[in-house]
């Protein structure tokens, strides 16, 4: 009587193994990176610019940025500019030995926290997507700003004027490029971008009277 030859789970496994390893090599492969160049309105290099890509996949993916902190030290907001998610709570530590009183009157986020030094128990949460203005009520020359995200992609732009978005998913973004030299109340500039799995390049010019 023949022996009958089971056969190995292993052996098994291995057709649904090479399917799923081909599922992720394509997945890998469909992320692709973008490349921004920001120049201002003389077609010069733009640093410190923030630029974004957003779409309702990216809203679904986002989560609320842990440790975010602004410090007030030698009578200035550090950072300048912060980057945050929606829902993200934000503490204000005060690390100079005068007090401060921190304030933003944008329709995102209004609050107050009056004259303090340390740190406040409870964080700021900026709930809403957009732009605060931050600034302090007895030193004039403090000023900072908070840009509120929907999406988990973006980047700053550096000397170069350039930024890249790294491993940005397939899909159809809106593209979205904003500095703090732009004119208060003015949107973030914005273009089209369709991520197919291949690197792109992109560019925008941010300055007044654009």
């Amino acid at each position: 009587m023949p022996t009958l030859l089971h056969p190995s789970p292993c052996l098994a496994l291995r057709p649904a193994l090479a399917v799923l390893a081909a599922t992720l090599a394509c997945g890998a492969a469909a992320a692709s990176s973008v490349q921004v160049q920001v120049s201002d309105a003389a077609g010069k290099p733009l640093a410190g610019a923030v630029v974004f890509a957003d779409s309702p996949a990216a809203r679904a993916a986002l989560k609320p940025v842990s440790g975010a902190a602004i410090v007030q030290r030698e009578r200035q907001f550090q950072p300048q500019v912060s980057v945050v998610t929606v829902g993200t709570a934000v503490h204000f530590p005060n690390e100079d030995t005068v007090r401060h009183h921190v304030y933003s009157f944008s329709p995102v986020k209004k609050f107050e926290i009056k004259l303090y030094v340390g740190t406040p128990a409870a964080p700021v949460v900026f709930d809403k997507p957009g732009i605060a203005v931050l600034g302090c009520n007895i030193h004039d020359q403090m000023a900072a700003w908070v840009l509120v995200l929907e999406t988990p992609y973006s980047a700053r732009t550096g000397a170069d004027g350039q930024a890249t978005l790294a491993q940005l998913p397939p899909g159809s973004y809106t593209l979205r490029a904003w500095h703090p030299e732009l004119p208060a109340g003015a949107p973030a500039a914005e273009q089209a971008l369709n991520v197919a799995g291949t690197p792109l390049r992109a560019a925008f010019k941010l300055g007044r009277g654009l």
